[in-house]
């Protein structure tokens, strides 16, 4: 992969019928309070980060992540990731994590995560967002936007993790709407609540790029693409080909290599549009009045990634074929993906469990099974219960690794600051930590603007 990418999930908390409704907004602080003071995963925030949070809200982790509260959500940083392996590996330990602490307090049978973008029962979404590091020098042409846009809404033919329904109202609904009725099945999450292409600000107005311009680097190299579009992903393999086509597509715009005829008249809408056809049509209008289908831009994506990108490396040829294969699967024999491109298999589970109890789509059962989907406990998440292909499931379980809780990768800039949270941890210092660097309140200070540097003897000399 060889960019330094992150992913941050929001996780929804669903407690048992017998808790008051009121402890749903309890546990989560009852969860973070109890990872970072009885099982020491990382060093809690000593002071304010911003208005919304202040001392105790949240802390570094010993991975180089970040576990804080955000909005009433748990939520989970990854590390800087270098490679697609270790980026899967260390989104899936902040499933581990919560899961650690609601084994320890006994409270797997109150208690759920859910590793989702929806609540059926208010409408509200949360997010799962994308980072991706860029050279600042990279060109966004308002037509090499148009191209990355094209890319990005017809992602979710394999990026969606699917959902029941339709957020209700719609976040579109301005004025009132002329659409067509219910809408049964969509294929992504987030893309009813998606009202803009690029846009600043993140929450009310979420767009499909957040353009916000924070490195958390050096500004004068480097940009961080902030993308929002993106649905939590249950299956690994679904999160390794999102962030790797991402990542193909983010170098061949680097290179000035991506295609800049492919265009669609409306990026927000194409989103609903695909989402909203489950039955795979997916016609969208492109910019200069044609209509084409989602499947067949992503295959052109594929041809010029593969063109120019074929060879330079085992990961990138890993994508190349998975990306491949997804896509022909998509075409003609879609059952291949189950275990593997989560709506497929969300789908498919509820269409036979429709088909044995003799239910409609509208029967609410079809919405609590829509959120089991996404409980993070394997022994009770309904997608740990698919088999999928070979192929798929090796890749699933080897990114599954128990040492992603308490090791960073060491190969960026997370492994400096793991190293500063271990020492923080067991020693009454007044430490300042931060994403691009570490300092002793008043003493000392470590400037850390290169996320490829693993700082080792930089953090050595500091911490002495």
């Amino acid at each position: 992969m060889n960019r330094i990418v992150g992913l941050e999930t929001e996780y929804g908390c669903l407690i048992s019928e017998d808790q008051a409704q009121s402890q749903a907004d309890a546990w989560p602080v009852k969860v973070k309070n109890y990872l970072f003071r009885k099982c020491h995963v990382g060093a809690i925030d000593l002071h304010y980060r911003d208005y919304e949070e202040p001392p105790g809200n949240g802390g570094f982790l010993l991975n180089g992540g970040r576990l804080y509260l955000d909005m009433g959500h748990l939520e989970y940083s990854s590390p800087e990731c270098l490679n697609l392996r270790d980026l899967v590996s260390f989104d899936i330990a902040g499933d581990l994590l919560l899961n650690q602490a609601l084994t320890e307090m006994g409270a797997g049978d109150q208690v759920a995560f859910l590793k989702n973008n929806v609540d059926h029962h208010t409408g509200a979404t949360f997010g799962c967002h994308e980072n991706y590091l860029m050279h600042r020098e990279a060109q966004f042409t308002p037509e090499v936007l148009a191209s990355l846009l094209a890319f990005l809404a017809t992602r979710q033919i394999f990026a969606g993790a699917g959902r029941v329904g339709q957020a209700n109202p719609l976040a579109f609904d301005f004025e009132l709407p002329d659409r067509p009725g219910h809408v049964n099945f969509q294929i992504s999450q987030r893309a009813d609540h998606i009202v803009n292409d690029i846009y600043q600000w993140v929450q009310f107005n979420r767009a499909i790029i957040n353009a916000r311009d924070e490195p958390l680097a050096d500004y004068r190299k480097y940009r961080r693409l902030h993308l929002l579009i993106g649905d939590s992903n249950m299956s690994p393999f679904a999160t390794a080909l999102k962030i790797g086509t991402t990542v193909c597509v983010l170098t061949l715009l680097e290179e000035n290599l991506l295609p800049t005829h492919i265009a669609l008249r409306d990026a927000v809408l194409a989103t609903r549009e695909i989402s909203r056809d489950p039955d795979g049509q997916w016609l969208v209008e492109m910019d200069d009045g044609t209509r084409q289908d989602a499947l067949d831009i992503q295959y052109q994506f594929l041809e010029y990634a593969h063109h120019h990108l074929s060879g330079q490396d085992e990961e990138t040829d890993w994508i190349l074929e998975s990306w491949s294969f997804t896509l022909d699967a998509i075409r003609s024999k879609p059952e291949l993906l189950i275990g593997g491109v989560d709506w497929i298999s969300k789908k498919w589970l509820l269409t036979t469990f429709m088909e044995e109890e003799g239910l409609s789509w509208q029967d609410p059962w079809l919405q609590s099974l829509d959120l089991e989907y996404h409980n993070i406990d394997p022994n009770k998440g309904l997608f740990f219960a698919l088999k999928p292909a070979k192929a798929i499931g090796e890749f699933n379980a080897a990114v599954r690794r128990e040492d992603s809780i308490r090791t960073s990768p060491q190969n960026t800039r997370a492994k400096g600051r793991s190293r500063a949270v271990a020492q923080f941890q067991k020693r009454n210092l007044p430490y300042i930590i931060n994403w691009d660097s570490i300092a002793l309140e008043s003493q000392d200070y470590l400037p850390m603007p290169d996320p490829f540097n693993p700082y080792d003897d930089e953090v050595n000399f500091f911490l002495r």
